[in-house]
């Protein structure tokens, strides 16, 4: 006798989205299946927010809409999409209602500047203190009140948390952080004194402080993922434990998962 064998029945969707898109127009192609599929509700309603675009825009998505305090879930639609999932229509309703939760927090970015203004911002990957003019920096960077480095003359230097250290900080050959290391990494950028200066790995409890040594002559912005100050005199860089985001991945390919393959991945290089 045939076994029949009777189709499963369609998954139910427990959760309500909100969809935000980037502008371009493959972000809004994913959003209008989106639309089509999952009936997306207003931000209030929702208990989830799908953000379709690339890391940056999840990364401005994120500061806009945090006060919400719901749950991200990216789909990538621009080039790496580090931050993001990848687009699956088949399996779409699975993904989103199986996704697996992360909760990071981020760095929080006091500047004052010549004027003696002070400025605050947050920052999800890195902080970014760049060479403003001509000149190379001349900074000084303390933990708390431990010095880390007297004068450090480069184009700069970033603070990046473990989210963060396979973007900007990997560029500049800082190491690469396990998600759960409760770790940041202090990279210099492009040092030339001194030369051999790999930077420092401190805890996430690290109060860092970074002076530039000369205002005047060598002017230095600092940079908060994609929020920049000009002129700055001192930056305070911490982790605010008060605030979380929380991403949701795919159950085949988390944070986690992402952040493994890059510390054992080998570049290759075309000729």
């Amino acid at each position: 006798m045939p076994v029949r064998v009777w189709p499963r029945a369609p998954l139910k969707m427990k959760n309500k989205y909100f969809v935000i898109s980037d502008k371009n127009k493959n972000s809004l192609k994913i959003k209008n299946l989106l639309n089509k599929n999952i009936k997306p509700t207003n931000l209030l309603k929702c208990s989830r927010i799908i953000v379709v675009g690339g890391d940056g825009f999840m990364l401005h998505t994120l500061k806009k809409l945090f006060k919400y305090k719901k749950p991200f879930y990216g789909i990538n639609s621009g080039n790496y999409g580090f931050l993001m999932n990848k687009f699956s229509k088949k399996n779409l309703i699975k993904n989103l209602e199986k996704a697996k939760q992360v909760q990071i927090h981020p760095l929080e970015m006091i500047v004052k500047t010549k004027n003696n203004n002070n400025k605050k911002s947050i920052a999800i990957n890195e902080v970014s203190i760049l060479r403003q003019s001509r000149q190379a920096a001349n900074l000084k960077i303390f933990n708390k009140k431990n010095v880390i480095i007297k004068k450090l003359t480069s184009d700069g230097v970033l603070v990046s948390t473990p989210a963060g250290s396979t973007a900007y900080n990997l560029s500049v050959h800082g190491p690469i952080l396990n998600l759960n290391s409760k770790k940041l990494a202090i990279t210099p950028i492009s040092p030339f004194r001194p030369r051999r200066w790999k930077g420092s790995i401190v805890g996430e409890k690290s109060l860092i402080k970074i002076y530039n040594l000369n205002v005047k002559k060598r002017p230095i912005s600092a940079v908060a993922d994609n929020i920049e100050v000009r002129n700055a005199k001192f930056i305070q860089i911490k982790i605010n434990k008060k605030l979380k985001f929380n991403l949701l991945y795919d159950k085949k390919n988390t944070l986690h998962k992402k952040i493994k393959i890059e510390q054992i991945r080998k570049e290759t290089f075309s000729k």
